[in-house]
């Protein structure tokens, strides 16, 4: 079966010195059909080189920058430099207003993080462009104080007026709640207790809520659901729930149990089959769920363990991490075409050339 995969999206990370750029990574992005992405800042070379091209683009305000974007004036400053300029030839649908905020070591963030995001929507209102832009910022998980059952959903306690603010504003501009869920973090704390075909969407027994009485098969979809739930516990019934964020290390330190090649490959290839079947979760089985894989590339120069630099499908040089099902094929289905993109003068073929690209599921 080969279809293309309209709800996913990739997270085109930067945090490495040896990157091939963004012409070649646009290349890449239309090798592997993919249309959506998301980049961690407002880099100017990148929206310039996605102009006039399929790709729908969310950018990103720094953490450090959302202080001095309470101020309206700033604000509509910063719109009017790094999204006027570039719309609607680059067609960015979003901002992300930070980056797991809630959880950030610098707490002050937390106080300027609603502000911030009122003054960016009131600048796109006033530079006309709030109707294709959504503001939104992507939460850790760790926002939630329970998360199992997923109908025990419920956001920390000490979150409550704050995200009671952050809510309504969703609520108001219709944006999506946003979440880095990984259920690799889960199993690599647990792996006794949880179940790695759970966590890798194998086939498994799963789990049933027993308020609910919903299936569950894999762990991914409880978190999504358990967020719902805190998000309806808080008033906010309505909101669209999306996955800014989720991904498998190829790659880990010693104590990083379940960090393998293998592992890695299987979760981003069932998450493709997932996607193909344009699902929802239990809870909203109707309502197709929008998931951006972490991530395009490994980035070299994170910091943290081994495994914080092993989430890309592709090497820097445009070799394939692993084979998730991406797969390309000539046009009479035989050998694959000899011609390959290459993001380096030395750099082994990235992805094969040819008319169309597909998601294989064998």
């Amino acid at each position: 079966m080969f279809k293309e995969v309209e709800s996913l999206g990739i997270n085109y990370g930067q945090v490495a010195n040896n990157l091939p750029p963004p012409e070649k990574v646009l290349q890449l992005l239309h090798a592997l059909k993919i249309t959506k992405a998301r980049i961690y800042d407002t880099n100017p070379q990148v929206l310039t080189t996605f102009a006039n091209t399929n790709i729908e683009l969310i950018v990103t305000v720094e953490n450090q920058m959302l202080a001095t974007l309470c101020d309206q004036q700033q604000a509509l400053q910063w719109v009017t430099s790094h999204i006027r300029p570039y719309f609607p030839a680059t067609n960015i649908t979003g901002i992300a207003v930070g980056n797991e905020i809630f959880t950030d070591e610098n707490m002050s963030l937390m106080t300027y993080l609603v502000p911030a995001m009122v003054s960016i929507h009131t600048a796109l209102v006033k530079t006309g462009l709030s109707q294709y832009i959504q503001v939104s910022s992507p939460n850790s998980l760790a926002v939630l104080a329970n998360s199992y059952p997923p109908s025990a959903g419920s956001f920390r306690t000490d979150l409550n007026e704050i995200m009671q603010q952050f809510l309504q504003f969703l609520a108001t501009t219709k944006s999506p709640f946003w979440i880095n869920a990984y259920p690799y973090f889960a199993y690599k704390d647990n792996p006794n207790k949880i179940s790695l075909d759970y966590v890798l969407f194998n086939s498994n027994e799963g789990m049933i809520d027993p308020y609910t009485k919903l299936h569950y098969d894999n762990m991914l979809y409880a978190q999504v659901d358990a967020a719902i739930f805190a998000i309806a516990r808080m008033g906010f019934n309505g909101l669209e729930v999306k996955i800014s964020e989720t991904g498998w290390p190829s790659k880990g330190d010693s104590n990083e149990i379940g960090a393998t090649l293998q592992n890695a490959a299987i979760y981003n290839r069932n998450i493709l089959r997932r996607q193909l079947l344009n699902e929802g979760t239990p809870l909203r089985p109707n309502v197709r769920l929008d998931i951006y894989l972490f991530a395009l590339f490994n980035e070299d120069m994170k910091p943290g363990p081994t495994s914080e630099r092993n989430y890309g499908l592709f090497q820097p040089d445009g070799t394939m991490a692993y084979n998730v099902g991406l797969l390309s094929t000539t046009s009479s289905n035989t050998e694959p075409a000899s011609a390959s993109i290459s993001l380096a003068s030395s750099a082994p073929p990235m992805v094969r050339k040819h008319t169309t690209l597909n998601l294989y599921i064998h």
